[in-house]
């Protein structure tokens, strides 16, 4: 079974991408997305069991990969609970993506590319999570990599969707680095380079040193340290997150794949499935935990001032993944993938609700040009209201939604860590402020309010479309036929009905999933019971958690109630406020809408000293150096002696003549001298 769940979706690639056009674009999308069901099916069937305590951990074999000395890959696929669970999130989520795209994509001419690549992308994440060694990880690692390169730069014609899927990839290598660099020193330490026999040795590595750079330093601690340099790259942790926002210039079905379920939460999954490991040394844990605290702050101060709707979605991502670090930080692994989980529905249901909104807003994606569109798209707006209510943690008394369960498990743990996760708790609560704040700040500009839209150039374009001066295709391929109805003319419209059953799906998942799986995650003894060894579960701390004052334990309840109210009041009571702000606290304002200025000091630390680099290599050194004594000054020196060598050929007998007395009186004062 586990052979067809990974194999089905690149088998579908493969069809896809080699067919092209040649079966037209309907055979293409029905194997890729018929594939992914299957998948899926068999995923949720591989993870009942777990659920139920019934099945077993075990190792499917596929091929005798590398054989090199001491170093033996076999290509393998490990099924245990952690697994499995991935198994659910990774394949649900890319089968409802690959059905929105039916819509969403309708008129693209290169659908087939498309639904290739996002198949090819399901493949390699699935090649990652069932990966039973570090080289095998590796792969569906920069699988994943690959495919999000191809996916985000999809319409390659737009200047900026090709910056923006260069930039992913660059910023990957750098955290790929560490990765790889994690990779051989743990088989230089371990000698091996299986899972389940690095995590059976490392308890028996803690306390040990290796050389590293000039000094020595604990063994575990620089394997952990490198080993999550990777995950800061993958997973958009501070440092390395200047790639997350600028991908939402891929289609927003690639933007629900990429940052829902799939490669942002490969770097999660990496800690929590290595979690004995990390488990010894408490400075790589307090290292996780600290990005992690410091992270879901940190973006979540950004999506408050965001106004493409996308963006503000993308830094929710980015926020998100900083609680499952710091709850990994703490030791509570469980929750950190009960809340990977959750999230992923969530998560997914929001950037697929906001698809459904710029479908129904020709593509605007400024929020700023929306406005009581919850009368003209109801469907979207109780689907992306759900997703709302999850994220930010909505609830009491020990029922709510999704988010309610995970983000607010993961809190509690912070403080029950004591006072290594005190910080990670104060940072996780104001987080919990900011995200409701953000979230209800998008549903109030979105959905109330008065339409702005007659200010949106895209809805003017879709007016001269619909007063019949043409047919204005946007980079989807998408084609409007709007009456001039509603203010400016423009009446928005509901997504078709293959857009919608996606999103009515996650909205069950960011409703339910919580309440109905929040007892096998994190629970004391039934958390053991179902983990089986998978990851560290660490029963003490989950114990600790239920012990936690009532203040701590609701805090984030408090925090969610607390950002609602400002929002509400900004955006539906007295709307001139937010600009008030702005305009009294500029520099601030204009610190979180320039995104802390990250992307202005990386140009100036290092793409422009890499440019100048570059051209004096350029410059001086293949032109002025190596170019100049090379083949230019190779070709100067033939170049000269032809033209010496042509004043020589003047066509008169006696020049000839005179050059043989030369040589001839040469050649005898040579013998005589001789």
């Amino acid at each position: 079974m586990i052979q067809l769940i990974v194999f089905l979706p690149l088998l579908a690639a493969a069809f896809a991408g080699l067919s092209n056009r040649a079966f037209g674009t309907t055979l293409p999308k029905l194997v890729t997305t018929g594939a992914l069901f299957i998948a899926c099916v068999l995923s949720w069937l591989t993870f009942i069991p777990f659920l139920e305590g019934t099945a077993t951990s075990h190792v499917a074999p596929v091929l005798n990969w590398m054989q090199s000395g001491s170093l033996d890959v076999a290509w393998q696929l490990r099924v245990d609970t952690l697994t499995a669970v991935m198994l659910v999130v990774v394949t649900t989520v890319s089968a409802l993506v690959h059905l929105y795209s039916w819509g969403y994509m309708d008129e693209d001419p290169d659908q087939p590319r498309f639904f290739a690549y996002l198949s090819l992308f399901s493949f390699a994440m699935l090649m990652l999570v069932t990966a039973n060694n570090l080289i095998q990880m590796f792969f569906g690692w920069e699988g994943v990599g690959l495919a999000s390169y191809l996916l985000i730069g999809f319409w390659f014609r737009k200047p900026s969707a090709n910056a923006a899927a260069i930039k992913a990839f660059v910023v990957n290598r750098v955290g790929d680095l560490g990765f790889m660099l994690g990779i051989f020193g743990t088989f230089l330490v371990f000698g091996t380079v299986s899972i389940p026999d690095i995590l059976a040795a490392a308890p028996h590595m803690a306390g040990s040193t290796i050389g590293f750079l000039w000094f020595r330093a604990d063994t575990t601690t620089v394997l952990c340290l490198l080993l999550f340099i990777g995950a800061m790259g993958k997973s958009a942790q501070i440092g390395l997150h200047t790639w997350l926002p600028d991908a939402m210039e891929g289609p927003t079905p690639v933007s629900a794949l990429i940052h829902a379920a799939t490669m942002v939460t490969a770097g999660v999954f990496m800690v929590c499935r290595l979690s004995p490991l990390f488990e010894t040394s408490h400075t790589a844990m307090a290292f996780v935990t600290a990005i992690g605290a410091i992270t879901c702050f940190f973006a979540a101060t950004i999506g408050t001032v965001q106004r493409d709707i996308k963006r503000v979605i993308a830094y929710s991502t980015c926020s998100q993944l900083g609680y499952m670090f710091f709850a990994a930080g703490v030791g509570a692994y469980g929750t950190a993938m009960f809340h990977l989980m959750t999230h992923a529905f969530f998560k997914a249901l929001l950037f697929l609700s906001a698809g459904s909104v710029i479908h129904a807003m020709h593509h605007e994606q400024d929020m700023r040009y929306y406005g009581g569109l919850r009368k003209h798209i109801p469907v979207t707006f109780w689907a992306m209201m759900a997703g709302t209510l999850a994220i930010t943690g909505v609830g009491i008394f020990g029922i709510g939604f999704a988010g309610y369960y995970s983000k607010d498990a993961i809190i509690e743990s912070a403080y029950a860590a004591g006072p290594g996760g005190y910080f990670a708790y104060w940072m996780g609560v104001i987080a919990a402020l900011l995200t409701s704040f953000y979230s209800w700040r998008l549903m109030f500009l979105t959905f109330w309010g008065k339409p702005r839209w007659e200010q949106s150039e895209h809805i003017q374009h879709a007016l001269h479309d619909a007063h019949g001066h043409g047919h204005d295709h946007d980079h989807a391929g998408h084609d409007h036929h709007d009456a001039p109805e509603g203010t400016g003319g423009y009446k928005p419209h509901e997504s078709p009905v293959v857009m919608l059953i996606p999103l009515i799906v996650l909205s069950i998942g960011a409703v339910f999933a919580g309440a109905a799986f929040h007892h096998f995650f994190s629970d004391p003894g039934a958390g053991e019971r179902f983990w089986k060894g998978s990851l560290f579960f660490n029963e003490h701390l989950a114990h600790a958690t239920e012990e936690i004052p009532a203040w701590a334990k609701y805090g984030a309840t408090a925090a969610m109630l607390l950002g609602l109210i400002p929002a509400w009041f900004a955006y539906i009571r007295s709307t001139d406020l937010p600009a008030k702000f702005a305009d009294q606290w500029r520099v601030l304002y204009l610190f979180l809408l320039n995104k802390w200025y990250f992307d202005e000091l990386y140009n100036w630390l290092f793409v422009r000293p890499a440019f100048a680099i570059g051209r004096l290599l350029w410059k001086r050194g293949d032109e002025g150096t190596i170019d100049r004594f090379g083949p230019n000054g190779s070709a100067a020196i033939v170049a000269l002696g032809s033209r010496i060598a042509g004043r020589l050929q003047s066509g008169y007998v006696y020049s000839y003549a005179f050059v043989m007395l030369i040589g001839l009186t040469a050649a005898i004062t040579w013998v005589i001298a001789g």
